[in-house]
């Protein structure tokens, strides 16, 4: 399978965080979901994959060529949505199709006008006048509308209600029902990457915690409610994270469907993204 993009050991380092040495892959035809708390890199590391910072180590590469290498060219081929809209605000809709179009060759306005009017886009506003909801499903359009092959997308539904989230992130499906097409998006609403995302990478304190296909680690990662003794009786290898509480122990287990296999006694609940997400950063890691 092809990567739209490949990250290697990136790195960047400021006063007080530091990106360290991260590595994950988008393939092509694949929706990615990047995910962590807020400060853990996320945007940092779309920033560099977008060449709008520089690391110091590593190797970022879209469409199997280095991301600095004909980027004219390659920005082409590449929808982003920011968390905030990059517009500006006293321009109407119209407006905002036409300056697109100077920029993208491959501009389609039947399309921009097919989002307009399937978002209720007002035309006769200012982008200064749009809420925020309104302001993300603008820059939407606009990154669906010239062609890309690559959507890069940070806190894309941010803002929206859950039936326009829901609209939005079917739009993202049928985006890559063409296998040349891909999505990166980084987001703090977990169930929306639990609809749609072919794979997750986790970041948190700059590191990638892991980066792997959502429908394995949902397969294979487990809560197990259980005493001290049955505790004990877990191997340390595949325990990710531990809480005691009054009752006993709670513990992020990597083995699930082995663990179900034995005659134990303690439960073994499903373990959605999120609370793999919590029991590594908040329980106590082996």
């Amino acid at each position: 399978m092809k990567n739209a993009i490949e990250v290697r050991n990136l790195t960047k380092h400021y006063k007080n965080f530091s990106l360290d040495h991260i590595s994950f892959d988008v393939p092509s035809g694949s929706i990615v979901g990047l995910v962590g708390e807020n400060g853990a890199g996320k945007s940092t590391t779309l920033k560099a994959i977008l060449n709008l910072i520089y690391p110091e180590e590593g190797t970022i590469k879209i469409f199997g060529k280095e991301n600095t290498e004909d980027s004219l060219t390659r920005n082409q081929e590449i929808g982003v949505v920011f968390d905030e809209c990059m517009f500006p605000g006293d321009m109407k809709l119209e407006q905002v199709g036409k300056m697109l179009s100077c920029i993208y060759a491959n501009w389609d306005q039947r399309a921009f006008d097919m989002y307009q009017q399937k978002f209720r886009l007002p035309l006769d506003k200012c982008i200064k006048d749009f809420s925020r909801g309104m302001k993300m499903k603008t820059s939407i359009a606009g990154a669906l509308s010239h062609n890309a092959k690559l959507l890069i997308l940070d806190e894309a539904t941010s803002g929206l209600d859950p039936m326009v989230r829901d609209e939005i992130l079917d739009i993202f499906l049928d985006f890559i029902q063409d296998e040349e097409h891909s999505v990166l998006v980084s987001t703090h609403i977990i169930s929306d990457l639990e609809k749609i995302a072919d794979y997750i990478t986790f970041i948190h304190d700059g590191k990638i915690h892991f980066s792997e296909s959502k429908d394995e680690l949902i397969y294979k990662y487990g809560i197990v409610r259980c005493n001290e003794k049955e505790y004990k009786n877990l191997e340390d290898k595949h325990i990710a994270g531990v809480k005691r509480n009054s009752f006993g122990y709670e513990v992020l287990v990597d083995n699930k469907p082995e663990l179900e296999k034995r005659a134990h006694s303690f439960v073994i609940d499903k373990a959605g993204i999120e609370d793999i997400m919590l029991f590594m950063t908040k329980g106590e890691l082996q």
